[in-house]
């Protein structure tokens, strides 16, 4: 039961440490959400399966039945992805959508487990040219992008199916708490 123990410490870490944060992202979506704006979601393989199961809980709902929240998931689409990937590179694949999509005031939740995907580093670019917030949810070791995002939260760990598993809880604690701020909205 190592595993049990290890996820049990890094959970204990992200709480000591990335409490405020995970506040504060909370805050940064019922805002958007409450303006009328959408999120936007993007990660890669399993960070893609959790951006489409986030915003799949904004959109239908996470606990409360409530009206459903602009959310949109960038990974979801393999038309899109494979006429973007095919056309402009797999790196423009998320920056791509982003610049048709986005407006200012949006918000990217960008997930990644290594913090250096060129298509998350790109689609976080173009969402600041774009003037759209960004939260980004990664590992440990991605700390040279926390000064282009609103909000950095990192799960202390470089194992990366840890990381993935905390990515779970992070996002469902945000969408839980979004929704809670939101109330009747």
């Amino acid at each position: 039961m190592e595993r049990l123990r290890e996820i049990i410490e890094i959970l204990e870490t992200l709480k000591e440490k990335e409490s405020e944060k995970l506040r504060n992202a909370a805050n940064l979506i019922a805002m958007t959400l409450k303006s009328g704006n959408t999120i936007f979601w993007c990660g890669n393989g399993g960070s893609a399966a959790q951006a489409m199961h986030f915003s799949t809980e904004l959109m239908v709902k996470y606990k409360s039945n409530r009206r459903p929240f602009q959310s949109i998931a960038l990974s979801a689409d393999p038309v899109l992805l494979t006429a973007a990937g095919n056309d402009f590179g797999f790196d423009e694949i998320f920056s791509r959508q982003i610049e048709g999509l986005g407006r200012e005031n949006d918000l990217l939740v960008a997930i990644t487990t290594s913090g250096s995907s060129a298509n998350i580093l790109k689609a976080i670019k173009k969402a600041k040219e774009c003037k759209i917030k960004v939260i980004l949810i990664t590992g440990e070791k991605a700390l040279e992008l926390d000064d282009d995002v609103n909000v950095a939260i990192h799960v202390p760990s470089h194992n990366t199916p840890l990381i993935q598993e905390c990515h779970e809880i992070i996002g469902h604690i945000l969408v839980e708490e979004a929704e809670k701020l939101l109330g009747g909205f």
